[in-house]
C-alpha cells in the first residue's frame, strides 16, 4: 500500500488523503494543484481551483489505522479502547494476540505497547497483517504461524487477547504464558461462546473473571440546534470478558 502523505480536511470533517504529492489531487470539491501540496505547510489553508477551503495536516497514526487493509472482520475502536482502559497496558507491556485476522488489534496494541506477538494459522490473513504492519511502520509485532490451541511459546506475558472461534480451548495455554495478575480478554460475537469461556474460567483456579461488557456506540449530529442521534449507529459487535491470572 502507498503512504499516506498528507491529509485534507474540510470544516465539516470531511478527510481526503494525499498519496502522491507529484500530482494534482482531485476531490469533488475541485483539485489542488501538486505545487501547492509541496509548497504547503501543516496549520496552512489550500484552496481548490474552485475556491473550497481545505485544512492540510501530516497523518497521526489513528489516520493510518483506518486506511489499513482488512479481510477478516476486525473489532471495532470502541471495543480496542474498552480493551487498553480495563487492562492498562502501556509501553513496558507484552502482549499475545490469537489469531491475527487482519492485524488490526495487534497493530493497534503494538502503537502503544513493548511488543506483540500475533498467532494466526491462515497464510492468507498473515500476509495481510505484514502489509498492513508495514503500512504502519511497526517494528515490534511478530507473526506466528501457528495454532494457539496447541501452545503459546512465550512467557512472562502482561496480557492475552483471544478472539477465537473456541477461547475456552486456550485457557490452559494462556495461564501458562501470564504473569501473575496478568489478564486474560477473550472477544466473541456470540453469547453461546461467551457463555462457554466465562463458565470454563469459573471452573479454573489459576483466573477470575472479572468482568463481561459490550460497548453500544451512538454517535450523533450537531449543526446549529439540529441536534440528534445519526440514523446508523454501531451497535452489537462483540462480548468482552475480562480475567486476571491468579
Amino acid at each position: 500500500m502507498d503512504k499516506i502523505k498528507k491529509i485534507l480536511i474540510t470544516k465539516q470533517g470531511k478527510k481526503f488523503y494525499v498519496r502522491d504529492m507529484d500530482k494534482d489531487f482531485h476531490t469533488q470539491y475541485g483539485f489542488v494543484k501538486k505545487e501547492d501540496l509541496k509548497k504547503i505547510k501543516d496549520e496552512t489553508v489550500l484552496k481548490t481551483n474552485t475556491h473550497k477551503e481545505f485544512a492540510i495536516f501530516s497523518p497521526f497514526f489513528a489516520d493510518l489505522y483506518r486506511k489499513i487493509k482488512r479481510d477478516a472482520q476486525i473489532i471495532p475502536l470502541k471495543d480496542v479502547g474498552l480493551i487498553i482502559a480495563e487492562t492498562g497496558i502501556n509501553k513496558n507491556s507484552k502482549i499475545i494476540d490469537a489469531g491475527s485476522g487482519s492485524g488490526a488489534l495487534a497493530c493497534f496494541l503494538a502503537h502503544l505497547c513493548k511488543e506483540v506477538v500475533t498467532y494466526e494459522i491462515r497464510e492468507d490473513f498473515i500476509e495481510i497483517v505484514k502489509k498492513n504492519i508495514e503500512f504502519l511502520g511497526l517494528k515490534n509485532i511478530k507473526i506466528k504461524n501457528k495454532d494457539v490451541y496447541s501452545g503459546i511459546d512465550e512467557k512472562d506475558i502482561d496480557l492475552v487477547v483471544l478472539d477465537l472461534p473456541e477461547p475456552w480451548k486456550a485457557i490452559t495455554n494462556a495461564k501458562k504464558a501470564l504473569k501473575v495478575g496478568g489478564f486474560l480478554v477473550s472477544y466473541s460475537p456470540s453469547i453461546p461462546q461467551t457463555m462457554d469461556f466465562v463458565n470454563e474460567i469459573h471452573k479454573n483456579t489459576n483466573f477470575v473473571h472479572v468482568k463481561t461488557s459490550e460497548i453500544i456506540e451512538r454517535e450523533w449530529e450537531v449543526e446549529e440546534r439540529k441536534v440528534r442521534p445519526k440514523s446508523r449507529g454501531i451497535g452489537h459487535s462483540g462480548f468482552i470478558s475480562f480475567c486476571r491470572r491468579i
